[in-house]
């Protein structure tokens, strides 16, 4: 699959960060939770087949969000596949999440937006912010490199920090992220 970074030991990352920890999947939403669910008995070759799945859903995100050449603000930290997140609001406070992965061969990286899109679009803002890095490794599993993951965790880190600044907006927390 392609790549989000290099390759190097996947352990170092799992207590790294913010909002690393254990996912508890009561505390995801639930529509993570489901995807995580789904995941968690499949051996290795039947989760790749999933994600292939999860990739070849992907779509870039449209130019009525976004179009090319992409703001670096809006690039995932660490992603070698170059993706890009884009965040809109929707009525109810809740976000849409948009996707660009610029690398043909980044399917990691296109199947975690399609995830990501499919999962947290519409979901209470604090609950967004929340999602544990661990996460992507119970969808992924253990054995992903360091690089691939540290790129994944971008993804999610830029669809945080989204979240984050909208609640800021709303103060209902504060300071930064």
């Amino acid at each position: 699959m392609g790549q989000c970074g290099g390759h190097a030991d996947r352990e170092a990352l799992s207590g790294s960060g913010s909002s690393a920890g254990g996912p508890d999947a009561a505390a995801l939403p639930a529509p993570l939770a489901a995807v995580v669910a789904e995941f968690d008995a499949l051996d290795r070759g039947m989760r790749a087949e999933m994600l292939i799945e999860y990739a070849d859903q992907f779509e870039s995100v449209p130019a009525t969000v976004a179009s090319r050449p992409f703001p670096e603000s809006a690039r995932a930290p660490r992603c070698e596949s170059e993706a890009y997140v884009f965040a809109t609001d929707r009525p109810d406070g809740t976000l849409d999440l948009w996707f660009a992965v610029e690398n043909p061969q980044g399917l990691s990286a296109k199947a975690w937006a399609v995830i990501l899109k499919d999962t947290l679009a519409g979901q209470p803002l604090e609950q967004v912010a929340r999602v544990p890095q661990e996460t992507i490794f119970k969808i992924f599993g253990r054995d992903i490199s360091m690089g691939k993951g540290q790129g994944l965790i971008g993804m999610l880190d830029v669809v945080q920090h989204e979240a984050r600044r909208r609640l800021r907006q709303r103060g209902v927390i504060n300071g930064r992220d």
